[in-house]
């Protein structure tokens, strides 16, 4: 009678302990930077703003549903401005994890400012939602992180390489000159572009060369390009580096049979205000979910973000960040709704589980075994001139086109 009481007694604690440990927090606490100033504020504050509208649309609703509590739980976003600064940044995720000890670690846009998050969460053992930092060094020996909202670097460039390797080819593109951006993000994609033209064998690499990502004047590299004489020229760079190399290239005069620049496709209003149709006319791009609609099985279409997006008035451009910045949102969305505890580890296996899973207005979420995402891909599009404005088609892959290329004499 004694054994059954110690073990009915020993049962119902071990039952008190466990509840305890599963008692629903008053809030979740999100942990995030973005930059309100230097050269990243352009992509940074879109991503900022798309998670913080989805941050704000689900607390209306009465908070974010969490399957290990079985309830909604209210979300507080706590958002620091790193001033595109790695230093700062640094000093900030540490402080996120350290004194606010948040439940999610949510990193600033691009690869730059991404890098310095990625050996802290790691030390720390805290999970990474990494939204659009896509460095291909991130996701090596790291089982902390995830690419959220765009694919890894290494596959970015896969069907502009095709595209040339193929159509261009059949054109008599026969030279191409890659010039790129120092960094994580471009440094990944000159790599990636230079393997995928060298693999095939169709084509020669006539100038490579890499430049510090703060650079604002192209005139003498437009110029060093153009003694090459090459047929096709791809430049990779950030918002500023596409801005300042364009109105350099429209300056200067020189015209190439092929030209491909990251940015128009993805931040096209922010590169039409600042360069204008006439210097996006005939660019080949990436087109990205602001310009190519999915059919979301979670949350809002295309046509629904993009009214809440102008109905919250941000003053920023719309584009393919304002939407990474929601797609985060949503992974956290169902991230919680599948997690068996705010832990880490079972952080980082809810949104493992969801890979081939989810479908946003992002398109396919799907991730290789390291965290890369490789669902989102990025087809290749040449915009025209529409008088004050431009269209993007794509042109390649042909599965996915709605134009064809068109490549100069």
């Amino acid at each position: 009678m004694l054994r059954r009481t110690l073990l009915s007694f020993a049962a119902m604690l071990s039952f008190a302990v466990q509840a305890q440990a599963q008692q629903a927090p008053a809030e979740i606490k999100i942990g995030h930077l973005h930059a309100s100033s230097g050269p990243f504020a352009s992509i940074s504050m879109p991503v900022y703003t798309g998670l913080k509208i989805w941050v704000d649309e689900t607390n209306a609703a009465g908070g974010a549903y969490v399957k290990a509590f079985d309830k909604k739980i209210p979300l507080k976003l706590i958002s620091y401005d790193d001033q595109s600064s790695t230093a700062t940044a640094a000093t900030l995720y540490n402080q996120l994890i350290t004194q606010d000890k948040v439940d999610i670690l949510v990193a600033d846009s691009d690869s730059v400012l991404t890098s310095v998050a990625v050996p802290i969460a790691k030390e720390h053992k805290q999970f990474l939602f990494n939204p659009t930092g896509t460095g291909a060094a991130f996701f090596i020996d790291n089982p902390w992180i995830a690419l959220i909202a765009d694919p890894v670097s290494t596959i970015w460039p896969k069907y502009a390489a095709d595209y040339l390797n193929d159509e261009g080819a059949k054109a008599g593109i026969k030279t191409v000159a890659i010039l790129y951006s120092t960094n994580d993000f471009t440094g990944t994609q000159a790599s990636a572009v230079r393997g995928f033209i060298k693999a095939a064998g169709k084509l020669d690499i006539v100038y490579d060369q890499g430049v510090p990502t703060n650079t604002s004047n192209y005139t003498v590299l437009i110029n060093n390009i153009a003694a090459k004489n090459p047929d096709a020229v791809l430049h990779l760079g950030y918002v500023g580096n596409d801005i300042a190399f364009l109105r350099n290239l429209q300056d200067s005069g020189q015209k190439f049979r092929f030209l491909f620049s990251i940015y128009p496709g993805i931040e096209t209003e922010e590169l039409l205000k600042n360069v204008g149709p006439e210097g996006m006319a005939g660019v080949f791009t990436y087109v990205t979910s602001a310009a190519y609609e999915y059919k979301p099985e979670v949350g809002w279409t295309l046509e629904q973000f993009r009214t809440a997006w102008n109905k919250a008035n941000t003053g920023l451009n719309f584009g393919f960040n304002s939407i990474a910045g929601y797609t985060t949102g949503l992974v956290l969305q169902e991230t919680l709704k599948g997690t068996k505890s705010l832990d880490q580890t079972a952080l980082r296996d809810a949104v493992f589980a969801l890979s081939g899973k989810l479908k946003t207005l992002d398109g396919p979420f799907v991730l290789d075994e390291h965290g890369g995402q490789i669902g989102e891909i990025t087809p290749l599009g040449q915009f025209t001139a529409e008088g004050k404005e431009v269209k993007l088609d794509v042109v390649y892959p042909p599965s996915l086109a709605n134009g064809k290329g068109v490549i100069g004499k």
